[in-house]
């Protein structure tokens, strides 16, 4: 890191890094660490619970702690056994050195064996109830077997699960279910994998990021930003964590002699590795900030972000395949746009039962999506570019009933370079339903 000397790692970090050596597959437990860099158990056990959050270690059943290969977000819809047995609340039979395959397909076993064993492949999951002689085959295929119902399985089966190293799992839910669950769960990766997050963007490394520290004179900042370039700065303590943020517009009229701890912005605000790109964009909108540390787990620095970085990302991810479906998109999908005579824009679509409320008409909370989307839809035919909602006012006036057809009629009331406000509303037939008055925040560079 540029302009910081480095800093005494401290017990914690040695751990981690001591985990993160291990090679995949290595078993680890509280006393052997503790044993090895010579550190308290409790040290030990908090170290490991930590690495457990990171995804470098997990504790598998009949095995113990292992350390794991951290998960690919590029992958992040592709199944392992061991995804299966959460998803599943399952047991493991046999087999649990093989949690950690990833599986091609999964198959359910409500047919002949002649004509289930055409469909089962290596590193596929066979879904079947008690039938043990299907069980035995299908890990002779080498494929994962998931038994519903709650059966149990032979010890031979359980052998040649083990020997083979195939997941060999039992569920109390039957088949349908299983596999309903199965395919939500790749259904949700999907939603996940197209939310970008910090660690998925270019963003600047500590190495290449200038910061400074509370004893640092406003002297020294001024040096260092003619040398950089830079206006804003990171200011860190001795261990990398972050304590404040100080730009140039904080250094008007300051005493040069004096430390800069009188002049930061203390505690400010960071974001991690996890955290969207949206969030941050928000963040950034809300709060008038052009740089954004990344931090860790313990506020230690990892890097920056800017608002230009940020706003690349996102139209880098509108670009992107929309994979998966919200329910706000799957609210919305139903309602048809087109203009009216006076070229006014208009949406037009069905009340649908999943939109209902418990006393059977539609949702306030439906009601308040359709008329964000539409609003949203109005301002990006004046102004192109990404919003962030900072305000709404909601009347509703009377109550929709299901299959009633509605039309939205967004209308712009004012647009400029930053906010924008749309009065909304929804009709069914010639009687007002609800209104909304909105306004949003448009993020640009």
């Amino acid at each position: 890191m540029k302009n910081i000397e480095n800093s005494t790692k401290t017990k914690h970090e040695q751990i981690l890094e001591h985990i993160e050596s291990l090679e995949i597959g290595t078993k680890i437990s509280v006393r052997q660490i503790a044993k090895d860099l010579e550190v308290s158990e409790g040290t030990a056990y908090r170290a490991i619970k930590d690495a457990e959050i990171q995804g470098l270690v997990s504790t598998k059943e009949r095995i113990g702690t292992i350390r794991i290969e951290k998960k690919n977000r590029m992958n992040i819809d592709q199944l392992t056994f061991a995804d299966v047995v959460k998803i599943v609340d399952g047991s493991v039979l046999g087999g649990a050195q093989g949690l950690d395959k990833p599986l091609n397909k999964f198959v359910i076993g409500a047919m002949k064996l002649e004509a289930m064993m055409r469909y089962v492949d290596p590193d596929s999951l066979l879904i079947v109830g008690n039938r043990d002689e299907v069980h035995k085959i299908a890990l002779e295929h080498g494929a994962g077997v998931l038994i519903t119902g709650g059966f149990d399985a032979r010890k031979d089966v359980k052998n040649i699960a083990d020997q083979k190293e195939l997941p060999l799992i039992s569920s109390s839910y039957d088949s349908f279910t299983v596999a309903s669950m199965i395919n939500r769960a790749i259904y949700d990766r999907l939603i996940k994998k197209k939310i970008m997050l910090v660690e998925d963007m270019i963003y600047v490394k500590k190495s290449d990021v200038f910061v400074l520290k509370c004893n640092h004179t406003v002297k020294d900042m001024q040096e260092i930003a003619e040398t950089s370039g830079h206006s804003r700065f990171p200011i860190v303590d001795e261990w990398n964590r972050v304590t404040g943020m100080i730009t140039s517009k904080d250094m008007i009229g300051a005493d040069k002699n004096q430390t800069l701890d009188k002049y930061m912005t203390r505690n400010p605000i960071t974001v991690n590795l996890q955290t969207s790109i949206t969030s941050a964009a928000h963040m950034m909108v809300w709060e008038g900030i052009e740089l954004l540390p990344v931090v860790d787990h313990h506020r230690k620095l990892l890097g920056v972000i800017s608002r230009k970085d940020v706003l690349h990302a996102l139209q880098h991810l509108q670009k992107q395949p929309q994979m998966g479906e919200t329910f706000e998109n799957l609210i919305w999908s139903g309602f048809e746009q087109e203009h009216g005579v006076n070229g006014e824009l208009q949406f037009h679509g069905e009340i649908t039962p999943q939109m209902t409320s418990q006393l059977g008409t539609v949702s306030e909370g439906v009601l308040t999506t359709l008329m964000t989307k539409a609003a949203y839809q109005a301002i990006g035919e004046v102004k192109k570019g990404d919003y962030v909602l900072d305000n709404i006012s909601t009347y509703f006036v009377r109550p929709l009933q299901i299959d009633s057809k509605i039309k939205i009629s967004p209308g712009i009331i004012e647009v400029s370079r930053k906010f924008a406000k749309v009065e909304v509303q929804i009709f069914h037939e010639v009687d007002l339903i609800c209104k909304a008055m909105l306004t949003a925040q448009i993020i640009d560079s």
